[in-house]
């Protein structure tokens, strides 16, 4: 793989470890970060750009204008959520909760960020704006109902397993109808297809879940009810694909990524759980795949 030298694998390391700590120890690590001053609570996360550091040195495309964005980001951040959570003890949304999901959200979707990291490396900005928004929710916001934890559920695979089904049948034929998908067959491995589903849950699925559903959704339903979440939700995580594999807006990939969302939804909210959630779409990319 392109670039991918020891000093990428460390920063990859460094990256996963907040992800990893907060999907193992949300509530000890929230607690944790409660009890430190709170110049300490919001200037930490200055600590995250130390992975573009690294890597862009090693690399000899250190800018320090990318540095500053790296470095500043997660702070700006941390200090309007330290604000939303003063102001919104409740927890029913802020405007400034809206605003980092905005800025989060269109800086993955187009992409502002990436030609600071080498290519082939590019996934490493997605998982620092992940750690920025981790960290930022749950260690500073604090926000309940997130669902967002690594210690494995039957009733994950269960709920996640059943929108599956529910989701593949009329999907696969609205698909085909559209001529956005193409049958085809595309067989690993054992070995290698698992690999393959395990990389899509954690490097797809969970930070897209952990976005729409335990963030954007669960939002959401404090303003406008269950329902009408899991719509504006889906409709979101829908339009979020409007550019991908197309040079244009891709209706065919919004429509079937709107619907798409609604079975992910609803797999998150039964239980509250990114990984039910997580599962469903991890089946469903990994399906995809393989067959179309």
């Amino acid at each position: 793989m392109q670039n991918v030298t020891p000093v990428a694998v460390a920063a990859l390391v460094l990256e996963l470890a907040p992800a990893v700590a907060f999907g193992c120890a949300t509530e000890r690590v929230g607690r944790a970060v409660e009890r430190w001053p709170v110049p300490v609570r919001t200037g930490i996360p200055v600590l995250l750009a130390v992975p573009y550091l690294m890597v862009s040195i090693s690399q000899h495309m250190f800018r320090w204008g990318w540095f500053a964005l790296c470095a500043l980001m997660p702070v700006a951040i941390a200090l309007l959520l330290t604000r939303a959570a003063r102001a919104d003890p409740e927890q029913r949304g802020d405007w400034r909760d809206a605003l980092i999901l905005l800025v989060l959200g269109l800086a993955v979707d187009l992409r502002w960020f990436e030609s600071a990291w080498p290519s082939g490396l590019r996934a490493l900005n997605e998982l620092l704006l992940v750690d920025a928004g981790l960290y930022g929710f749950l260690a500073i916001r604090r926000l309940s109902g997130t669902g967002f934890n690594f210690h494995p559920k039957w009733s994950d695979w269960k709920t996640g397993l059943r929108e599956l089904i529910f989701f593949t049948p009329p999907v696969i034929v609205l698909g085909l109808a559209l001529g956005f998908i193409h049958p085809h067959r595309n067989l690993p491995g054992v070995g290698s297809a698992l690999l393959r589903w395990g990389l899509i849950f954690f490097f797809t699925a969970v930070p897209e879940e952990l976005f729409f559903r335990a963030w954007v959704q669960n939002l959401l339903e404090r303003r406008v009810g269950r329902r009408a979440a899991l719509v504006i939700a889906s409709v979101l995580f829908g339009l979020s694909h409007f550019n991908k594999r197309s040079a244009h807006f891709n209706w065919r990939y919004v429509l079937l990524a709107t619907i798409a969302g609604i079975f992910y939804g609803r797999a998150w909210r039964e239980h509250r759980r990114v990984a039910a959630s997580t599962i469903t779409h991890a089946s469903v990319d990994w399906i995809w795949g393989l067959w179309f």
